[in-house]
């Protein structure tokens, strides 16, 4: 899969200052072109450029890498954006595109691995773990990421919100 030239005719996404969101993916050597192929087309469709598409370095074993897809990009930005009704589709097509990765991941001998949204800013991660429930999604475009300083976050499925286990050890 090969890096994508910038687009200069990128919509703009609700709540960011009208420049278009970038964002980097950092793929798994598992994640076929095809699955990487439709992320990339499920982020643009909200507002998100790739910037660059790179695959995990081979010679790590599957244990090595907890994750499946990672993608750097402004976070606070992308998920003020997602709350608009015009991208309610193209989010849509989003979930699907990370319960598709997610299911394939765990066709193998090895656990399913998540999909990580890396802040390119703070660093701050917000880990989408296969089978989220809707209203995991849903508590996620309201949140705050400002309230959490290291992360990453979770969504606690017992007390139905996102928490940063490490956060609240250091609070």
């Amino acid at each position: 899969m090969p890096d994508a030239p910038p687009l200069p005719d990128a919509p703009r996404t609700p709540g960011t200052s009208g420049a278009p969101l970038r964002a980097e993916l950092l793929l798994d050597q598992d994640v076929p072109d095809a699955l990487g192929d439709e992320l990339v087309a499920a982020l643009d469709g909200l507002g998100v450029r790739t910037a660059r598409v790179r695959r995990a370095v081979g010679h790590r074993g599957a244990g090595d890498v907890p994750w499946l897809v990672l993608a750097a990009l402004p976070l606070q930005a992308f998920l003020s954006g997602l709350g608009a009704e015009a991208v309610r589709d193209a989010y849509a097509s989003f979930k699907a595109a990370v319960g598709r990765l997610a299911r394939r991941d765990g066709a193998a001998a090895a656990p399913p691995r998540p999909l990580v949204l890396r802040d390119e800013r703070s660093g701050l991660s917000v880990v989408l773990e296969p089978d989220l429930p809707a209203e995991a999604y849903e508590r996620l475009l309201g949140l705050d990421l400002t309230a959490f300083r290291v992360g990453p976050l979770h969504y606690d499925r017992q007390q139905s919100r996102w928490r940063s286990e490490l956060d609240e050890a250091a609070g």
